[in-house]
């Protein structure tokens, strides 16, 4: 799965959204501040077990997310700055909730099997590194590759359709698999499929940019 390809879809669903900050005067900056805000809220709900409220939380933080940029171009105050700063944010905000779990002491395997006591943070743990390297390999290659073309304000280049995990469908399982309390799946699969993401981003670049080059 790939939900990033359904994006335009998406933008146009919380273009409504949108417009009523627009209403309101919130600058685009402002509005991807209040996405961490809503972060770390759902972070502190999870560390705490709260799982159902805290994947609200998460929900509303990741519509957020998208609407910052839908103001961004409604308001004609995209900027590079403003670009960074969103990225920055939805690493922190990704770590932060993941982090959040393994706080929280929710058994993951070891409630189905005995396994030592340091098993489950290690999961969450490869969960952590999964997310933020699968999308980690992307900035690494724009600034070693030189890709720099943007189309509306995102650099727009080759790795857009590769990897079938990114950051929505991470985001996507924790508030799932958190509103019916099972957030112990989201990690396993979150901790599986974004590593695979990865390793599936590297083979492809190994085999676009992996030649050698004739000095």
């Amino acid at each position: 799965m790939n939900i990033t390809a359904l994006r335009p879809r998406l933008i146009g669903c919380i273009d409504p959204i949108g417009n009523l900050f627009v209403r309101i005067g919130m600058k685009p900056n402002q509005i991807t501040v209040l996405s961490l805000v809503f972060g770390i809220a759902c972070a502190v709900c999870y560390m705490n077990q709260q799982f159902l409220i805290g994947s609200i939380l998460l929900l509303i933080s990741a519509v957020l997310d998208l609407v910052d940029g839908n103001v961004a171009r409604k308001t004609n105050r995209k900027s590079d700055f403003g670009a960074v700063l969103d990225w920055i944010i939805d690493k922190y905000v990704d770590g932060l909730v993941l982090l959040g779990i393994g706080l929280s002491g929710t058994a993951i395997i070891s409630q189905f099997v005995a396994v030592p006591a340091y098993t489950d943070i290690a999961i969450v743990g490869l969960a952590i590194i999964g997310s933020l390297m699968n999308t980690f390999i992307k900035p690494v290659t724009y600034a070693e590759i030189g890709y720099t073309k943007k189309e509306d304000g995102k650099i727009s280049d080759p790795l857009e359709g590769v990897g079938f995990f990114g950051r929505p469908e991470t985001i996507l399982c924790l508030i799932v698999f958190g509103l019916i309390s099972q957030i112990w799946i989201a990690v396993i699969l979150i901790a599986v499929c974004t590593n695979l993401s990865a390793l599936q981003r590297i083979i492809y670049l190994a085999r676009r940019y992996g030649s050698y080059k004739q000095e």
